[in-house]
């Protein structure tokens, strides 16, 4: 396992090297992996993953819920509740299936609802790997919403690289690395061989240069 005092030392470079721009630059984690044959293996990954130290731009989060639910959802403040009722109104409605879809970082649904969603939005949320987590209908929706909000989805398929974004100029370099140390120990374990499939790590800023770490 690769530790923190490297993954420092890496974040580090990649500051020194962003340059002067005028906002907060964010900070990307890429994974280059290795001994992965894409024709030979069916290789792909849709993981959200907690960051322990979250971002300081929160993810935007959509609910779709009824009753009860959708009530708690409105009340702490998620971006979006859409209804059953809203629902079947854009059901012939292309556009703004889309523009959801586009529009949100995260969806959670009443797991009722989740077969009406498939048919409605599954045709543009399932390409963006986007399909909701299901909630029953006495999820604790706050404790679930609040963890979506310092997580990020890491997604690859058909591809050796893997990349999310970690941070950004407004977290310490402790935090940053600790939110890189979360998504490599994640896809670490979703890799066939683990760490041997890693073959390095870069850290980059917006505008900066990459700054690499051969494993």
């Amino acid at each position: 396992m690769v530790n923190k005092d490297q993954l420092l030392d890496l974040i580090k470079k990649a500051l020194e090297v962003k340059g002067e721009r005028n906002f907060r630059q964010s900070i990307e984690l890429i994974l280059t992996l290795r001994d992965i044959d894409l024709k030979k293996q069916s290789f792909s990954i849709n993981e959200i993953i907690t960051l322990p130290s979250g971002l300081t731009d929160k993810p935007t989060i959509c609910v779709l819920a009824g009753g009860d639910l959708a009530f708690r959802a409105k009340q702490i403040g998620v971006d979006r509740v859409i209804t059953p009722d809203e629902l079947d109104r854009i059901i012939n409605d292309k556009k703004e299936a889309k523009k959801i879809a586009k529009s949100f970082t995260f969806f959670l649904a009443e797991v009722d609802l989740m077969p009406k969603i498939g048919k409605i939005l599954g045709p543009y949320l399932g390409p963006r790997g986007k399909m909701p987590t299901p909630l029953p209908p006495n999820a604790p929706i706050e404790m679930i919403v609040e963890r979506f909000k310092k997580s990020v989805r890491v997604r690859s398929k058909g591809q050796l690289s893997i990349s999310c974004k970690i941070g950004d100029e407004g977290l310490t370099y402790e935090k940053i690395a600790e939110n890189a140390m979360a998504v490599i120990s994640t896809i670490e374990r979703k890799l066939p061989a683990g760490l041997k499939n890693i073959r390095s790590i870069i850290v980059k800023t917006t505008m900066g240069s990459p700054v690499k770490l051969i494993i």
